[in-house]
């Protein structure tokens, strides 16, 4: 029996706010470059009153929303449960959601009072991108927000590893894989930043080390999850939790590994703007292909040139019109 989603995510909703800094900007406010750094709603404020913000753009965001967005911009049917409140931004979130073809538990919910989270991106003159996240009502994410019966109705499960932040979270987590299980759907995982890895190691693990069946992360996420120092150890590691994997590797692509073997994933070469949203789109490209017929190195190859298409522009998504071109630009092997 077909399901009526390709793939149902959980996972934070934010407010991305992107502007551009520059490293020294970065040192004076104190801010870890790279990384995703939850700050409180002053600090942020704070840090967004010393930005020229006249080069930011605000769009729906959150890591999971982003490859979910990717989904359906691609063509596939998509599905987010997510938080947000009953204020300007949360009424913002809510339509730029449904204008880019994703259905959602705010379709038909009443919203709580509060604030919307917002998430801070800067973008560095190397193309690196630094976050300083405020939660706000979706650090209250909770098992409660999941929508049982689209998610029954899904192939993929896909969970954003920001989640593990809380306890509410975690638990959200664990009951959407328990019911996925139950009801033939497949979990996939991201691990989202390496500080979720590195800070939350233990309650990552609780959630991954019970096996899933797809796993999304990058490099240094591979090597910290593992506790090893080199790309092949890590991958022979991680046999152990995830059935299949997706390692990105930047500018050398990506190794795949479907069950049986693994698959190099050639990189596009591109020159770099904005690292922001690249490994996103790749798990929401990724995961379009293998629910619409795609291999997994077709799938890997149509996920490699979407992210060398997001990194060579500002922001963390594509339009519905490029990401078109580029699945007509792709077509699977036959």
């Amino acid at each position: 029996m077909s399901k009526k989603y390709n793939v149902f995510g959980i996972g934070n909703a934010l407010v991305d706010i992107v502007t551009e800094v520059d490293d020294q900007f970065l040192e004076d406010h104190n801010i870890e470059k790279g990384l995703m750094t939850l700050v409180d709603e002053e600090n942020q404020i704070r840090i967004s009153n010393a930005i020229n913000m006249g080069s930011s753009n605000m769009k729906c965001g959150g890591s999971a929303a982003n490859s979910i967005i990717g989904v359906a911009q691609f063509g596939g049917s998509s599905y987010y449960s997510c938080k947000v409140a009953n204020d300007e931004l949360g009424d913002f979130y809510r339509k730029d959601l449904k204008s880019n073809g994703v259905h959602s538990n705010l379709d038909h919910q009443e919203l709580e009072s509060g604030i919307t989270g917002k998430c801070l991106v800067m973008t560095s003159t190397d193309a690196s991108r630094t976050m300083n996240t405020f939660l706000g009502i979706t650090s209250d994410y909770s098992r409660s927000e999941i929508a049982e019966e689209a998610l029954k109705d899904s192939q993929y499960l896909y969970i954003e590893g920001y989640l593990v932040t809380s306890e509410n979270g975690q638990d959200a987590m664990r009951y959407a894989k328990k019911l996925a299980e139950e009801n033939g759907v497949k979990t996939a995982l991201t691990f989202s930043d390496p500080s979720m890895v590195k800070y939350f190691r233990d309650q990552m693990e609780s959630v991954v080390g019970a096996g899933v069946d797809l796993l999304f992360c990058n490099e240094e996420e591979a090597l910290l999850y593992t506790g090893t120092d080199n790309l092949e150890e890590a991958r022979e590691a991680l046999k152990r939790d995830a059935k299949r994997f997706v390692i990105t590797q930047g500018e050398n692509g990506a190794m795949i590994y479907d069950g049986d073997t693994f698959i190099d994933i050639e990189p596009y070469k591109v020159s770099a703007k904005d690292t922001n949203g690249a490994g996103d789109l790749f798990a929401g490209a990724f995961l379009y292909g293998i629910t619409n017929g795609r291999s997994y190195a077709d799938a890997g190859r149509l996920a490699s040139l979407a992210s060398s298409k997001v990194v060579s522009q500002f922001g963390p998504r594509l339009e519905s019109q490029q990401a078109q071109d580029i699945v007509n630009q792709l077509q699977p092997a036959q």
